[in-house]
Parts: C-alpha cells; structure tokens; sequence
C-alpha cells in the first residue's frame, strides 16, 4: 500500500504563510511595530478588508500581536511577536533572492 507522505515543515509552511499578503505584511512588521493605515500605505494594492483578515490570521498562529495604546491618542498597533521575530531571517533571504535572481 503506497501512502502519501505526511505533510512536512516546507508543505505546512507553505500552506499557513504562503500567502503573498501575509509575506509582505511580516515584511512590513520586521521594521517595527505599525498602526493599520501604515501597513495599508507600505502594502500597496491591499485593500481594508484583506488586510484585516491576513492581521487577524496571523494573530490567529501568533505570529503578529495587536496593541491598543491607551495613550492619547488611543491608538492600535502590530507587531511581530517572539514567535514572528523568527521569520525575519527567513524575510530577508527572501528579500536578497528576490533582488539579486528574480
């Protein structure tokens, strides 16, 4: 009986982040925390509604946390958690490939 292998590191990586907004969003997020007009600003051709999904997806596996500043003015913003702070790398080399290949 021949079965399909279990879905590795790469295929689950693929599946949860292969998104190209949600690639772009970490990108965004690598350089510091950022309110949502600022991620709609520095991801061009996303609209409103996307990027809220892709936010609330990536808080959803803990990649991104959501802050609430009660300091006026009140304000929200994302950043990278611990967990998301370990794709910087990964964004980088991506980043360099896509520069010096594509």
């Amino acid at each position: 009986m021949n079965r399909a292998p279990a879905a590795d590191g790469v295929a689950r990586f693929a599946a949860r982040l292969g998104d190209e907004w949600k690639i772009l969003i970490l990108r965004d997020l690598a350089r510091g925390p950022r309110r949502f007009s600022e991620l709609e600003r520095n991801v061009p051709g996303i609209c409103p509604r996307t990027l809220s999904q892709r936010l609330r997806s990536l808080q959803e596996d803990r990649l991104v946390v959501r802050r609430a500043r009660k300091e006026p003015p009140a304000r929200v913003e994302y950043e990278l958690s611990e967990r998301g702070r370990r794709l910087v790398p990964l964004i980088e080399m991506m980043r360099d490939y896509g520069e010096r290949w594509l």
